[in-house]
């Protein structure tokens, strides 16, 4: 792909549009999984992103009780709802709404999410992050974030972005990462309004919409509310453009790929199956 002359802006188009699938995790939580196992080496250094979304409790009342994790981190982001997490490292904490659970589960977490309601709305999203392998071993680490220590920007159209990861509009985000640089920001569009954002050459990038409708590129590839667009990957940087013709939000998403082996097993993410022989016999003694 040739890098555009200085005079022209260059963008990325949508090279696919995926539909999440609907499964059941923790005990009996109802969710769509957007990106799962099948894209980690396309969306590297991204490993999962869950989708949830329900009134009932029905679909979320058995929560995520004690499971371990380790090799990656986990970005819990709560629209609406209330979830407690509780892990065998001494955090605890309640993740209310617009807030954010950061945990690098590192060499080993066992944790609990559970709701901290009886009904209402429980809705958002957990990503997961892959860990560099020099870093999959380290001391596991957590911090909860309010909605309010979320950094916030908007433009002259009035989208509102919240910015938890990255820098958007010259504000940095509430979490930076060294090694996998991601961006992750929560877009919300007034009807008629576009967005543009610079994604750094080589950087994997994708877009999730859960309410409403955008128009994605140049090409105005349509994403459909709860669809995820994968843009393509230029050799240089280049702007994702976006328009609203509908009151829309969406998670825009980046970071940078670690080219590593990827070696998943359950909760467990390394660079080599002896790794993941190793968690499993760590686990298992605990």
């Amino acid at each position: 792909m040739n890098q555009p002359s200085s005079n022209s802006p260059a963008f990325r188009e949508v090279e696919t549009i995926i539909s999440g699938k609907q499964t059941t995790d923790g005990v009996g939580v109802r969710l769509t999984r957007i990106l799962s196992h099948t894209l980690q080496k396309r969306l590297d250094p991204f490993l999962m992103l869950d989708m949830f979304h329900s009134d009932n409790s029905e679909d979320w009342a058995g929560g995520f009780p004690d499971h371990p994790h380790r090799g990656f981190e986990t970005i819990t982001y709560m629209i609406n709802g209330r979830m407690r997490h509780h892990d065998n490292a001494g955090h605890e904490g309640v993740l209310e709404s617009g807030g954010i659970q950061w945990m690098i589960a590192g060499k080993g977490i066992i944790h609990s999410e559970m709701p901290e309601q009886q009904d209402g709305l429980m809705q958002g999203f957990q990503l997961w992050l892959n860990l560099p392998a020099k870093d999959k071993m380290c001391m596991p680490w957590y911090q909860n974030i309010q909605s309010h220590e979320i950094p916030e920007a908007s433009t002259p159209e009035n989208v509102r972005i919240k910015i938890i990861a990255g820098i958007c509009q010259g504000i940095a985000g509430a979490i930076k990462r060294e090694a996998t640089q991601p961006l992750i920001l929560d877009l919300h569009l007034p009807a008629g309004t576009h967005f543009n954002q610079p994604i750094a050459a080589g950087h994997n990038a994708f877009t999730v919409v859960y309410e409403g409708r955008l128009s994605a590129g140049t090409r105005r590839t349509v994403i459909e509310s709860g669809k995820m667009a994968i843009w393509n990957t230029p050799s240089y940087q280049a702007n994702v453009t976006i328009q609203a013709p509908i009151q829309s939000k969406a998670l825009l998403i980046s970071g940078a790929p670690l080219n590593e082996p990827i070696v998943q097993y359950g909760p467990f993410v390394m660079n080599s199956e002896q790794e993941i022989m190793q968690a499993l016999e760590d686990f298992n003694r605990h």
